[in-house]
């Protein structure tokens, strides 16, 4: 019986180890799915503190709940490990890491650079190797592939590699990693065959496309139309500003079209792993080739530039006022980049932050969901929430929406205080403040 076949009998049998690197926003809800769907799962990452607390029954991801947790572990099927030796037990295994950007806007594919090595470095015949980290077009083939065939494993014959894209959406309360669309390639069609085979036996549904370069691309074109349509509904929000047109009130007018329509929505930036990097992996490969990606460039330069209008209109409200940026008292609402979440990877708010203090604004935060702002690429600063009660945000000169949280939709909240840049529009209008949407 051929590699291939033994391991397809096992991903039918559900007798297959699947380990899964990286166990963050993506990583840890894929490896309990593949539990919860019958699957010996090992999931692997170099921070100690997270397999710790998922061998305690803890959850570290808001959405993902303890119970979800604790109860895949009680039942024996899953661990968690830094021991990146028990690779080699693994049928299937599934790269969940970071693909960041460096300093000059280039792909950092660091983590999937050392992923892959410790991968070989444990390797051996019938393992399935996919990589789920979003990267530019070539990423498995010319770095996952590589590694392993210098080891004499032949692909396709005594090894299996493929790319599948993570579409995690945290906090989507329709739509999660079960029900989500798989889209998967293969570096060859013996690969293809059996990374279907893996998602099929735990997944809803599987599309599966002819190489794992259409499956890369799948994901960067995902994300770059919602980075180019955010842009342009940013950009529109400055000129019909200008006009004294109110650009919520000119989407909910357009979005009533029942067809050729899909609403995108402005916002103080955009925040999240994928929409602020992703694109740029693909125009970064593109100039490799000698094309020029334009529209990805222009939008980032849009959607960049919004934390600056925010603060440009705060500053405006304030001195309408009479009052001074310098020394003003200045509330930020929300960390996170999106609504109800605790996820505050590239979020606009903390380049807001940034802005206000280099004003000489006295500035402080407010989310229920981030008590603590976590250091990482964009914040540097020690810093906790304040306290989201009337009281509290009736201390500060003017209070700035960034995150669109039901709790700050509450109205009592707002009682007491004097100005409010709404770059959410979910604060509703007062006679008792000056409301500015930005």
């Amino acid at each position: 019986m051929s590699e291939k076949e033994q391991l397809l009998q096992k991903i039918q049998s559900k007798a297959a180890t699947v380990g899964v690197i990286g166990l963050g926003y993506v990583g840890l809800p894929l490896a309990l799915v593949f539990e919860e769907a019958g699957f010996p799962v090992l999931g692997f990452d170099v921070d100690a503190k997270k397999p710790d607390a998922l061998l305690r029954g803890e959850s570290y991801i808001k959405h993902i709940g303890p119970d979800r947790v604790a109860a895949a572990f009680a039942r024996g099927r899953i661990s968690a490990t830094t021991d990146f030796s028990r690779l080699s037990r693994c049928d299937a295994i599934l790269i969940c890491v970071p693909t960041p950007l460096g300093r000059h806007r280039e792909p950092d594919i660091t983590y999937i650079q050392r992923t892959a090595e410790a991968i070989t470095a444990h390797s051996r015949r019938g393992q399935l190797v996919i990589l789920e980290s979003t990267t530019y077009p070539g990423t498995t083939r010319e770095e996952i592939l590589p590694r392993l065939e210098a080891k004499g494993l032949k692909c396709g014959t005594d090894v299996f590699i493929a790319f599948s894209p993570e579409r995690e959406d945290p906090g989507n309360p329709t739509f999660h990693t079960q029900n989500i669309p798989k889209v998967v390639g293969g570096i060859d069609a013996a690969s293809g065959d059996v990374a279907e085979a893996l998602y099929a036996a735990a997944l809803e549904k599987v599309i599966r496309v002819s190489t794992a370069e259409v499956a890369e691309s799948g994901k960067l074109l995902e994300n770059i139309f919602r980075s180019v349509n955010i842009a342009l509904v940013n950009e529109l929000k400055v000129v019909f500003d200008k006009m004294g047109i109110d650009v919520w009130e000119v989407i909910e007018a357009a979005k009533s079209k029942p067809f050729g329509f899909m609403p995108f929505y402005p916002g103080p930036g955009i925040g999240g792993h994928c929409i602020p990097l992703d694109p740029f992996y693909l125009s970064w490969k593109a100039a490799e080739h000698g094309a020029w990606a334009r529209f990805i460039e222009l939008a980032g330069e849009i959607n960049a530039s919004m934390p600056h209008y925010v603060v440009d209109k705060t500053v405006k409200a304030l001195n309408e006022q009479g009052k001074s940026i310098k020394g003003a008292k200045v509330l930020v609402l929300g960390l996170s980049y999106k609504a109800d979440i605790d996820d505050d990877r590239e979020s606009p708010s903390y380049e807001l932050i940034d802005l206000f203090d280099g004003l000489g604004a006295e500035w402080a935060y407010c989310d229920p969901f981030i008590p603590r702002a976590h250091l990482g690429r964009k914040n540097k600063r020690q810093m906790s929430s304040v306290p989201c009660t009337k009281g509290e945000f009736a201390r500060y000169d003017a209070l700035v929406v960034a995150t669109a949280h039901k709790v700050f939709k509450d109205a009592g909240l707002y009682e007491n205080v004097r100005l409010v840049v709404d770059a959410r529009n979910i604060v509703r209008p007062s006679p008792a403040f000056q409301l500015v949407k930005a």
